[in-house]
């Protein structure tokens, strides 16, 4: 008998968790659901279409599958990068049950963003779970998890593919206890929970009043191929997509954040945090290419915001 699966998927990982599905169950009876992706974030949608439609799949355009008639009483249902609840008549009518893979280690970093969370909070590490989709967000028992190391000083663009690794790897070592209906899971410590909120785009503003570790981090965690963490320079938007703590910075004891200060040539500009300089490597100032930030940048005098 055909197998009968329900993909929930989004942004490049559900992209490369769609293929890898395919690879594994290329026999299996395959329905994928998508949503278009906000403006500021980088394109996903069209991709799924074409690869659902590659491997023969029925594809939905949807952010509500509780109006997708279609979808109960399927076999098995995973979701990966999807934002919204599903409610149990949906996920309660699958045969095999409904499961969630996320981007930490459950029950730690519940909600949304967890890898920029974590590299903005100065994490050491991360991971992947799998667990049982129920009503509440994230709370299901767990089936699977991978730890994963965040590399010092990585920005996210390189947390990212390790993250998406894990997940394929997870999925690689479930499917057969998933489709077998006989995979062990246990329930959550709710007393080690914790809980990200969803990030708007005014979220990756620099408060320059801030510690400059902290400063550094956001420019880190929502670099490329997110919309880079922003401030102004001179009215114009000014987006930061490389910082550093640098080797030897200057000791400062009259600050003023966000005051430049002098550039060092062939490394950046450096710029006053609340408690120390950060060096600012490459920038972009709104309607221009990213440069090096010796290039944009003047030197004191000149007040970020």
């Amino acid at each position: 008998m055909t197998t009968r699966i329900v993909l929930l998927c989004a942004t490049d990982r559900g992209l490369q968790f769609l293929g890898r599905l395919v690879d594994l169950l290329p026999d299996a009876e395959l329905t994928v659901c998508s949503f278009r992706e906000e403006p500021w974030e980088p394109p996903f949608i069209d991709a799924i279409r074409n690869r659902a439609m590659e491997a023969g799949a029925r594809f939905v355009e949807t952010r509500d599958v509780a109006k997708v008639s279609a979808l109960s009483g399927q076999d098995l249902l995973i979701a990966v990068s999807w934002r919204y609840l599903v409610p149990r008549a949906v996920y309660g009518s699958m045969r095999l049950g409904a499961y969630v893979l996320h981007d930490s280690m459950l029950p730690a970093y519940r909600g949304f963003s967890p890898t920029v969370w974590a590299i903005v909070n100065g994490e050491q590490s991360t991971g992947v779970t799998l667990f049982k989709m129920v009503d509440e967000m994230d709370q299901g028992p767990i089936v699977a998890q991978e730890s994963l190391v965040i590399p010092q000083e990585a920005y996210v663009s390189d947390v990212i593919p390790l993250v998406t690794s894990a997940y394929l790897r997870v999925i690689e070592r479930t499917i057969g206890s998933l489709l077998s209906g006989k995979a062990a899971s246990v329930a959550q410590d709710e007393t080690r929970a914790s809980y990200c909120c969803k990030r708007l785009p005014q979220d990756n503003r620099i408060q320059w009043d801030t510690p400059a570790q902290a400063i550094v981090r956001l420019v880190r965690a929502v670099s490329r191929p997110y919309p880079g963490a922003y401030c102004s320079l001179n009215e114009r938007k000014l987006t930061v997509w490389r910082a550093s703590m640098g080797i030897e910075p200057p000791h400062y004891v009259g600050i003023v954040p966000g005051r430049l200060l002098f550039v060092e040539k062939g490394k950046g500009t450096w710029v006053l945090a609340a408690d120390r300089p950060v060096l600012l490597e490459e920038v972009q100032l709104e309607d221009e290419e990213p440069r090096p930030a010796e290039e944009v940048l003047g030197g004191p005098g000149v007040t970020l915001s």
